[in-house]
């Protein structure tokens, strides 16, 4: 499949995107280009337009059960694209990840009780916990030499010895900071988990989108023993980006967690999924193949780009190379200003909507997470404005 359809612009003004139809309320105007939610501007693969198209071709919308072929397309994929051998009976269908962070946390911890995340993390992460009434738990993630973030696993190990401690939410690979985590990374939280019986809920959302030119994704239930306490969270929906039907299914082989999961949806009556979701769900595992690799391909270019021109043409601002995931942590401080400052910057000077980096937590203060899930006219557009931006503001004269 040839990358350039990813060149083609898309209008996806007032079709109720997020990405596009909230710039007013989040940045207070409506002409930012926006880089920030962690949706694609690429169409979905043509496969999963013909599903849905399909679907709405019969004209009842009716509750909806999860068809065994959607589970064989999953099973299917997974095998072919990570090795790992799932069993029908580990898989719990989710209305999303975040919906199965949250019911992680009530499951698995109560009231006042801790869950280990490893800041700058996605927000739902903190959300998730302090929603339910249990404690974060901070393990914060550390730069190396050459800027790459890597576990604290010394830092970890305290972590799970305190008492409190019975959950410990995983991003793998890592929003927003790109990493991809080395097998000996992963078998040391799998190690620490099992001393200290933490429950392990792993996000691997983005498992697909690895690059090619980096260290390929491990699945951390590969590396699992049989009795270790291992959730994980899967969805087509960032490799495909279809994040709007909502749909992502756990794989939990312990049938005593798989059951508390379980009963913590039924108890909020979830999830109830509908015919689109479902159609859109098998399609993409079942056919979306090769629209991934050429994906992968185009992403490399804009990563390698962006990446280049950043630290070329923007002063005060430097990035590396992420493993995985569309998202780009753009390291601002050598801006020296503030948080509330720079994101003035970014909207009202540069004309550009991103992530701000406190969002993600305490160790975000200073970054900003930038999307470069979009036409490379758009990255080349975004950076002429912060590049012109920072001329004007005075920087690298």
């Amino acid at each position: 499949m040839s990358t350039s359809v990813f060149d083609n612009p898309i209008a996806r003004e007032h079709t109720c995107s997020v990405k596009f139809d909230a710039r007013k309320a989040v940045f207070g105007r409506e002409d930012v280009i926006p880089a920030w939610v962690a949706d694609m501007d690429f169409p979905a693969p043509e496969a999963v337009t013909r599903a849905l198209v399909a679907r709405a071709q019969h004209p009842v919308y009716g509750y909806t059960l999860f068809p065994d072929s959607l589970y064989e397309a999953m099973i299917q994929w997974f095998e072919r694209q990570h090795g790992w051998a799932i069993k029908r009976e580990w898989i719990v269908m989710a209305p999303g990840v975040v919906p199965s962070l949250n019911a992680a946390c009530l499951a698995f911890a109560r009231p006042g009780e801790g869950v280990i995340v490893q800041p700058p993390v996605y927000p739902p992460f903190f959300s998730s916990v302090q929603d339910t009434g249990r404690t974060v738990i901070e393990n914060p993630l550390q730069a190396d030499d050459t800027g790459q973030c890597r576990m604290d696993l010394h830092h970890l190990e305290h972590c799970a010895a305190r008492p409190e401690a019975k959950v410990l939410l995983l991003c793998s690979p890592h929003n927003p900071v790109g990493r991809v985590w080395s097998q000996a990374e992963l078998a040391s939280v799998l190690d620490i988990a099992r001393r200290h019986g933490l429950v392990v809920l792993s996000d691997e959302i983005h498992c697909d989108l690895t690059y090619p030119d980096k260290p390929a994704h491990t699945v951390l239930a590969t590396l699992a023993e049989a009795n270790d306490a291992l959730i994980t969270a899967v969805a087509p929906s960032k490799t495909f980006n279809m994040p709007g039907l909502g749909l992502s299914a756990l794989v939990i082989p312990d049938p005593e967690r798989r059951n508390a999961m379980k009963a913590e949806f039924e108890r909020l009556h979830l999830p109830q999924c509908n015919p689109f979701s479902v159609a859109g769900f098998e399609a993409g595992y079942r056919h979306g193949g090769p629209w991934r690799e050429a994906l992968m391909a185009y992403l490399q270019e804009n990563r390698d780009y962006v990446v280049r021109e950043v630290n070329r043409r923007l002063p005060g601002v430097c990035t590396s190379a992420p493993e995985g995931t569309y998202l780009v942590w753009l390291d601002c401080r050598g801006l020296k200003l503030d948080d509330a400052a720079l994101k003035r910057f970014f909207v009202q000077q540069a004309g550009v909507g991103l992530n701000p980096g406190p969002s993600f937590g305490e160790q975000g203060r200073g970054f900003m997470r930038l999307n470069i899930g979009c036409p490379r006219a758009t990255l080349s557009q975004i950076l002429d404005r912060v590049e012109s931006a920072l001329l004007a503001a005075g920087y690298g004269n």
